[in-house]
């Protein structure tokens, strides 16, 4: 996904004025051939996309994390999801977007559409066809879902014992200084990495490895929660993961279709290839699980889906179905094992595995777009395609936000946790469950 200018369209108040002007109706004719073409169905799709992405953060993610905490934690993971997707949509409006898309950069924009100044209803935003346009406000809407979305990611790797006014300051440190840069890079005019030629339609670096990888930071930091390894902690509602994750795959089509931008054959595409990589990955997963212990459980099928989502974001405008098959099955194996064995080896108590799936699937997904996007694999990608040259530029853009979201993340967390007086809620706390602690409620009557 990328907007390289904005513009704005001549008001009906304008095409008056050409015609009172004495210039007449030829002069009006030109003008109109020469206006960028605006589509009601394009519209009408990002406005739906909008709205699927926006599923995906509440209730999507939501009861996909809120199933998978105890009982004693739910309300709290609800209210850190809806919260921090309220905050930073909030915060996009205000200075997200300027800096984000704002003007062409090296690494970041400027300020220049702070508090969305100068943009108007007639504003228009570039599509990936020459002289397509759509509303600037609803690709201000549709950006503001996927930055409000990152953030809410990261409440897995910590949820369980961490304080809300410390969730919600890091929230806006780490989205001011990681996310919004990684996605000027990614997306923006004069980005570095858009400028290299990475491959990432719609966010596999900006949104999945950036908040996996502040999210294996924020595990690191705050510790592992009271009695992990020792206490059962296991979810307390398969049932509200499941439909957490059945909503995630729903709303998965408008974040990856809607990064098109129009209602074309482009969507189509990434529309398929988000059908078939997370059902590949489901099936992957549960084959993993039935040869490894016995038995496929529901909560890997749920997690597979996810994995397959992810792995298959950065890809799923660059590569054919096939391609998106394979990345699939390969996502979900490998995400088996970032749950599992190297979840075991880093140590950390990333506590909804934010760093096992989407960390690991969005690696899995962008150096895979470099192989898949390939012409001669059935990917889009010119007569001139290198496989090698792809894949090198794919794991610069890999690098480049693993370090910098983990050192903008250790910073964020650091400086939260000194001017909320700490990361982490008291012991006591922690054993009575953030539910009545942190917020005064209880999901469940007793």
């Amino acid at each position: 996904m990328k907007v390289l200018s904005m513009s704005t369209w001549a008001s009906p108040a304008a095409k008056l004025a050409v015609l009172s002007s004495g210039l007449g109706a030829s002069a009006l004719a030109l003008a109109a051939d020469a206006a960028p073409t605006v589509s009601k169905g394009d519209v009408t799709w990002m406005m739906l996309s909008t709205l699927l992405v926006i599923m995906m953060a509440v209730p999507g993610l939501a009861l996909f994390y809120g199933g998978l905490v105890r009982a004693k934690n739910m309300l709290s993971v609800l209210m850190q999801v809806m919260v921090v997707f309220s905050l930073i949509c909030v915060l996009w409006a205000v200075y997200g977007y300027s800096l984000a898309f704002g003007a062409e950069g090296l690494i970041i924009g400027d300020l220049s559409r702070v508090f969305l100044m100068g943009i108007t209803p007639d504003s228009l935003a570039d599509t990936f066809s020459d002289g397509v346009k759509i509303p600037e406000l609803i690709f201000v809407a549709f950006q503001a879902t996927f930055a409000g979305i990152t953030c809410a990611l990261i409440v897995g790797s910590f949820a369980e014992r961490m304080k809300f006014a410390a969730v919600l300051l890091f929230s806006v440190i780490w989205f001011t200084f990681s996310y919004l840069p990684i996605a000027h890079m990614v997306w923006g005019a004069g980005g570095y990495l858009l400028d290299k030629g990475a491959l990432d339609f719609a966010g596999g670096t900006v949104v999945h490895i950036n908040a996996g990888v502040a999210g294996l930071v924020g595990a690191y930091v705050l510790g592992k929660r009271l009695g992990y390894g020792k206490e059962s902690m296991a979810p307390h509602s398969l049932t509200l993961t499941m439909v957490g994750a059945s909503l995630l795959w729903v709303g998965w089509f408008g974040f990856n279709a809607g990064s098109n931008l129009e209602a074309t054959s482009g969507a189509t595409l990434a529309f398929v290839n988000t059908l078939l990589a997370p059902a590949a990955a489901v099936l992957s997963w549960c084959l993993v699980e039935a040869m490894t212990k016995g038995k496929a459980s529901m909560l890997g099928a749920a997690s597979g889906a996810v994995a397959g989502l992810v792995a298959i974001t950065p890809a799923c405008g660059s590569v054919g179905p096939m391609g998106a098959i394979i990345i699939g099955l390969v996502s979900g194996v490998v995400c088996v094992w970032g749950v599992s064995g190297l979840k075991r080896m880093l140590g950390a108590d990333d506590s909804l595995d934010v760093f096992g799936v989407h960390g690991v699937g969005g690696i899995v997904g962008a150096i895979l777009t470099g192989v898949f996007a390939a012409p001669s694999l059935g990917g889009t990608g010119g007569d001139d395609f290198n496989i090698a040259a792809q894949v090198w530029i794919q794991a610069e853009g890999v690098l480049i936000t693993i370090v910098w979201s983990a050192v903008v993340a250790y910073v964020a967390y650091k400086v939260a946790g000194l001017l909320t007086g700490g990361l982490r809620v008291s012991e006591e706390s922690e054993r009575e469950g953030l539910d009545i602690s942190s917020h005064g409620e209880s999901a469940y009557v007793r």
